[in-house]
Order: structure tokens, then sequence, then C-alpha cells
């Protein structure tokens, strides 16, 4: 059983009574909670990482099919080295690499989530809007991002334009769906309400429908952001250096399966760390979801 650590903070606070026996119990439950499931993530990756080592020492080695961890960790330390006169991978550094691609991450997402709300709200708010644009979106959202990539590179040519517009419009249509679902399912109390309090519809938009439907728009948002991540290696397929997409791109055509490894992994965590910061702006944003 995980050990409970009261807080002298949590001491003093019991005593003078500004928490009472079930606040008490929460913070006493909440930390022990934290340390079980940090400790069963911990697990989690000891197991993966002893599976890993089995399988990569299993009968003769192979760098390309079975790359160890420590041949994987040694990659990660020459890419953000300068080994054998080679700085990084070309020419550049891991975290330099995966700066670019979250950049260009950023620039999409931005203009694809702010897209996703406008237009969510107007299709949740006029209806004629929602029935002829719903099936266009839906439409969209349906495609992989290499089908419209070839086109973008087309019209916007080889440079940075075609990676953001991928990214842009593969984040616009969950953010769109769910915001104009949230919308729709904004309760008919709660702006009926506000109507009989005088509220012009703007107001009633923007204080009781879009303020109902946050939790659902914050959730909305996180989905697209993954999506766009999960992109940026479609997205940096042409031209793709530098940048952490272009980079495990590259290595797959030299068969260098330690340095795609690398990529995947620092896609991977960062995109983890993403999600974990939206999730804590949802809750900051949005406090009230689940308690009423």
């Amino acid at each position: 059983m995980a050990a409970v650590v009261v807080t002298p903070e949590d001491q003093r606070a019991v005593r003078s009574g500004s928490l009472d026996a079930s606040d008490t119990s929460a913070v006493l439950g909440a930390r022990g909670g934290f340390g079980r499931r940090a400790g069963l993530r911990v697990l989690a990756v000891a197991l993966l990482l002893g599976v890993w080592w089995v399988i990569s020492a299993w009968g003769e080695p192979d760098e390309v099919i079975r790359p160890s961890p420590g041949l994987v960790w040694d990659t990660f330390v020459q890419l953000n080295t300068v080994h054998d006169g080679v700085r990084g991978y070309n020419d550049m550094f891991l975290w330099e690499h995966l700066a670019i691609s979250l950049r260009r991450i950023l620039l999409g997402s931005v203009i694809g989530v702010v897209g996703g709300l406008v237009l969510g709200v107007v299709l949740g708010t006029v209806t004629p809007i929602r029935i002829m644009l719903e099936p266009l979106v839906t439409f969209v959202r349906a495609l992989p991002p290499l089908a419209y990539f070839s086109l973008f590179v087309i019209w916007f040519g080889i440079d940075e334009s075609p990676k953001i517009w991928l990214l842009a419009v593969a984040a616009l249509p969950p953010v769109a769906v769910a915001t104009a679902a949230a919308v729709v399912a904004a309760p008919v109390g709660l702006v009926e309400s506000a109507r009989a309090l005088g509220a012009r519809r703007i107001d009633v938009v923007r204080d009781a429908v879009i303020m109902s439907a946050l939790p659902e728009i914050v959730t909305g948002i996180r989905i697209a952001v993954g999506i766009a991540y999960s992109s940026v290696v479609a997205a940096e397929t042409i031209n793709g250096l530098p940048g952490i997409g272009g980079m495990v791109r590259d290595a797959q055509r030299y068969n260098n399966t330690a340095v795609v490894l690398v990529g995947i992994i620092a896609i991977g965590i960062s995109g983890l760390v993403i999600d974990g910061l939206l999730s804590a702006a949802g809750r900051r944003v949005a406090p009230w979801r689940g308690r009423v």
C-alpha cells in the first residue's frame, strides 16, 4: 500500500477547522491515488523496457529489425551531441528538430482551432448553415491527411505553407464538430432563463451557450491537437528536414531504425506533455466539469 504523507499545511488546516473530516479524507485519498498511479506507470515502463530488451537479445543481433534499448539510448545521445565531427542529425540536434516541428504544430493548430471554434458556433446556432456545411465538415474529417497534402503542395509549393495548412485542416473538423454538437446540446432552460432576463442573442450565445459547451469544446481542442501532431510526419514528408517527422522519414530511407525509434519516442513524450498541459488548461477554464 502506498504511503501517504500529510504535510504541515494539511495538519494546520485540520486544526484550524478549514478542512473537515471529508475534506481530509479527500486530500489523503488524492495523494494516495497519485502515488499508486505513478508507481503503476513506472512499473509499466519497466515492463516495456524488459520485454524490449528480451526481444532485442533473442537470437542473432539485428540493429535494423530489433535494435536494443542500449543502442537506441546511444543514438539519442549522438543526436544531442557532436559525435565524430557530426552535429546531431543533418547538422541539427534532436531538440532543434523537435522545436521546428512544434512550431509548425503550434501555428497549424492555432489556425485550425480558431477556425473550428468559429465554424462550430455558426453551425450550432444557425440551422440552415449547419444543414448545408455539416456534410462537408464530416467529409473533410474522414479524409486522411495525405489525401489532400498533394493539393497543398501544388497550391503552395514545398516550403512551410503546405505543412502549416495540412495541420490546420487536420485540426479544424474535430473542433468544429465538438463545438457544434455542444452548442446544439446547450440546456434549453439555461438559454430561456438568459432570454427572460433580457439578454440579447449575442449575449445568450456568449454567456450561456458557449460557457455551457466549454468542457466539450476543450475536449475537441485536445483531440484536434492530437490529430495535428499525428499528422506531422505526413506534413514533413516533402522537404521535411529539419523537423522531427522529417528526421524519422529520412532515417527510414536508410533503414536507421534506432533514429526512427528515438524520433517516435520524442514525438510521443512531447505529445503527452502537450496533452497534459491542455488537460490542465481545460480544468482551469471549465472547473465545473463533472460537478454540475
